[in-house]
């Protein structure tokens, strides 16, 4: 074989060397397309979150050779949540079934409510006894309270130090019925309401069950309200 065939022998092997690297390729699942789809899902779930989201995707394996899937589908898995560190999954049900999970952290950052000042055991909240503070609320326990409304008004189950997140857990409802009270008894269904007036027969805090004793001596119960109400629906 001359010198000339050689190389050309060289160029065509070489040719289909990239031809077959480059179709295996095209077949092969896009890492940046299954990065993308998280990233996306993310967004649309976490839309509803109180203040300003960004998203981190964390990187998949580089080794990870998956056939190409023409939809990826992005998912939750059990107990999994859009807040803080998370995992998402993503599956493919054709033309090659596998699902993987990537990892991913989702920060809000929002405004939340806290103490401007010490606040004793008991002491009912004042707009004066709180303060907004702009942070990420991914980092903060559970149950933070974004909205002063949430608390002026409610009572401290326990102390707190000025500058200190406020719970949902460190306050209580304020009673809205005392037992004796004379009620209004607030009956309301499809198309129709009636008021009448009653007696509570215990003490409940606003959004708790409690009985009451109708005028006419009926026993009923219902959710207590503010204002001395009791809502009783059928």
């Amino acid at each position: 074989m001359t010198l000339f065939a050689k190389a050309l022998a060289a160029l065509f092997a070489l040719s289909f060397a990239h031809g077959a690297l480059a179709q295996e390729q095209s077949q092969r699942q896009s890492q940046a397309a299954l990065r993308q789809a998280v990233e996306q899902f993310l967004q649309t779930q976490s839309a509803g979150l109180p203040g300003k989201v960004s998203i981190a995707v964390g990187a998949i394996d580089p080794r990870l050779n998956l056939p190409a899937c023409a939809t990826p589908e992005a998912f939750l898995p059990p107990a999994g949540r859009v807040w803080g560190k998370t995992t998402v999954g993503v599956r493919c049900t054709a033309p090659s079934a596998w699902t993987i999970y990537v990892s991913a952290t989702v920060r809000v950052q929002g405004t939340y409510v806290s103490t401007a000042a010490p606040l004793a055991q008991g002491q009912s909240i004042s707009q004066n006894d709180l303060v907004q503070v702009k942070g990420d609320l991914t980092a903060l326990p559970a149950g933070i309270i974004t909205d002063p409304s949430q608390a002026v008004g409610r009572t401290l189950s326990m102390s707190l130090p000025a500058g200190t997140p406020l719970r949902q857990d460190a306050l209580r409802n304020q009673q809205a019925i005392q037992q004796g009270q004379v009620v209004r008894l607030v009956s309301s269904g499809p198309g129709f309401q009636v008021s009448t007036e009653g007696r509570a027969l215990n003490n409940a805090n606003d959004g708790q069950v409690t009985q009451a004793r109708a005028a006419n001596g009926q026993m009923v119960s219902g959710v207590a309200r503010m204002g001395g109400v009791v809502e009783i629906s059928y």
